[in-house]
């Protein structure tokens, strides 16, 4: 039993099932795949529930189990401890039911963060609690946006090139934002299907040189753009991303992912990765998986 089995056996059992078996000791590792330690931030689901509709995903006549979400979040956090990541907590504001997706609040690069302007009324009180906390983490700078962008939600750092969504939430000119910021080039890649709002619902960065992502999520510029720039990329079929498995946080080795994307566990797995599932259903309600519930500190 591996060292990532053992600790989620004895810190979340019944939640246990949700974490897929790691690769055999016998398996090859590709060359390159090399896990690094992470300091991720994460908000705890304290006042999740769907309660207003600003994606496709979004019902507030569904119901949602509030105590499931919160173990099913604990046990990614654990999953993200036992893999050797630090993981640093921002609190839950009361009335921000969709807090708990750290990745919106936020992009870090090198020590320095830009905060994030949210596109819907509801979410908007989210930009200056993340933006207090990042001005207390120890960071260069934390600077307050001028244009609408939902943070990782649609920036993507992949080695020494930020991918940029839009379409849906982040306004094309927060693009420009960013590499004037940060001094990083900027690649703009357009969604066009709402169910994929988000870069980080299409597409999961898995180093620094590949990455995993929807080609139907995309225009066709935008797959060409992808096709050209990662031509070794993982291609996930639609049952996969329809269960956001692209919502994934990667280390370099270890992929952390929705347990429902088989197949795509499966090829990562090929490549030489370590695909690790988690149940995340109930934030699932709410459009997010284990990528909208990571904001990484990249200081």
């Amino acid at each position: 039993m591996s060292v990532l089995t053992t600790v989620l056996t004895t810190a979340l059992t019944p939640v246990l099932t949700t974490v897929l078996d790691p690769v055999p000791e016998d398996a090859a590792r590709a060359p390159g795949r090399i896990a690094r330690p992470r300091r991720y931030l994460m908000c705890p689901p304290d006042h999740f529930e769907v309660s207003y509709a600003i994606n496709p995903w979004m019902n507030p006549d569904t119901a949602v189990d509030v105590a499931l979400a919160g173990r099913q979040w604990e046990a990614l956090r654990q999953t993200y401890l036992a893999l050797g990541h630090e993981v640093e907590l921002i609190a839950a504001e009361p009335g921000l039911p969709d807090m708990v997706f750290a990745a919106n609040g936020g992009l870090v690069v090198d020590g320095r963060a830009l905060g994030a302007r949210f596109t819907y009324p509801e979410r908007q009180a989210e930009g200056p609690a993340y933006l207090r906390w990042l001005s207390q983490a120890g960071l260069t700078s934390a600077v307050e946006a001028v244009h609408v962008n939902e943070g990782e939600g649609d920036f993507l750092v992949v080695g020494g090139t930020i991918l940029a969504g839009t379409g849906f939430r982040t306004h094309p000119g927060a693009h420009a934002e960013v590499q004037e910021l940060f001094g990083v080039p900027v690649i703009s890649l357009t969604l066009v299907d709402p169910r994929y709002y988000h870069l980080d619902t299409a597409l999961a960065v898995l180093d620094d040189s590949n990455v995993a992502y929807f080609p139907g999520a995309f225009s066709e510029g935008s797959r060409e753009v992808l096709r050209r720039l990662f031509p070794d990329a993982v291609l996930a079929h639609d049952e996969d991303a329809a269960v956001l498995g692209l919502n994934a946080v990667s280390d370099g080795y270890n992929v952390v992912l929705a347990s429902a994307a088989v197949e795509l566990a499966e090829a990562l797995r090929h490549r030489g990765y370590n695909p690790i599932g988690v149940d995340l259903s109930e934030l699932l309600k709410a459009g997010g998986s284990a990528k909208c519930c990571t904001l990484e500190i990249r200081a």
